[in-house]
């Protein structure tokens, strides 16, 4: 992992990620300072009113900076022949694949961290009103719901993250990769999000939220995500021995 960070130090990857934190976090706060008569008399809790309203613009941030940040992270190896010059040293392409894996996992959890604070402070702000005791024990609950959303959020955007890499991996062109996850998310905005088959498209995962989803249909997403993940790791070995094999 040191090497990793030491690798993507200069390359920006780390100022992409809170940058996209920061604008998907901004949203909801926009989006509540402009039209708050629309949200605060609809039935349901703060979090799920605040996630069902903003969550498909900020998953598509979200799942931009995966689809940039894996095409950034896999062109400072292709630059100048540095794949070839990593072959050399005792360091294998699978662990590589997964320490990237790590790495956008990290960022991307910083992200959520961000826009989970985002959130937080929407409900505060516009759901929270009341006072004293009541007003604790509630803020409490909205904590502890919000918390399971963004990490049910982050759990289903981890099959994204790694086909991501995966087709940077493929892919020696920085463009083409970019263009290939480009074109995957807005397909992915086109798919239903209500039909269990089209949405477990990896880029289609991250729009899924907690939040009014079944406790059975949510762990079947759950399951699905990591089994898309462990699929696309499993490629990458593929693909490695491919690669080996034709080179």
């Amino acid at each position: 992992m040191n090497v990793e960070y030491m690798k993507i130090k200069r390359s920006g990857f780390v100022p992409l990620a809170l940058g996209s934190g920061i604008l998907a976090a901004a949203f909801p706060v926009l989006n509540m300072a402009v039209r708050p008569e629309r949200y605060l008399n609809l039935p349901g809790s703060p979090v799920e009113i605040l996630m069902q309203a903003n969550w498909s613009l900020m998953a598509m941030l979200n799942v931009l900076l995966v689809v940039a940040g894996a095409c950034l992270l896999y062109h400072i190896e292709y630059a100048d022949n540095g794949m070839q010059k990593m072959e050399s040293l005792p360091v294998r392409e699978g662990s590589l694949f997964f320490g990237k894996n790590i790495l956008m996992a990290l960022m991307v959890l910083a992200a959520f961290v961000i826009e989970a604070a985002s959130l937080w402070f929407c409900a505060w702000h516009w759901f929270g009103t009341g006072a004293g005791v009541r007003m604790e024990f509630r803020g409490q609950m909205v904590l502890g719901e919000l918390g399971k959303s963004m990490g049910y959020s982050f759990l289903v955007t981890l099959p994204c993250v790694a086909v991501s890499l995966l087709l940077s991996q493929v892919c020696r062109k920085m463009w083409v990769s970019l263009g290939i996850g480009v074109i995957c998310v807005f397909t992915a905005t086109m798919l239903p999000t209500d039909r269990f088959l089209p949405s477990l498209f990896p880029y289609a995962m991250p729009f899924q939220v907690l939040p009014g989803t079944e406790p059975e249909q949510a762990a079947r997403y759950l399951w699905a995500a990591a089994v898309e993940a462990a699929l696309a790791g499993a490629a990458a070995f593929i693909m490695i021995r491919v690669r080996r094999w034709f080179a």
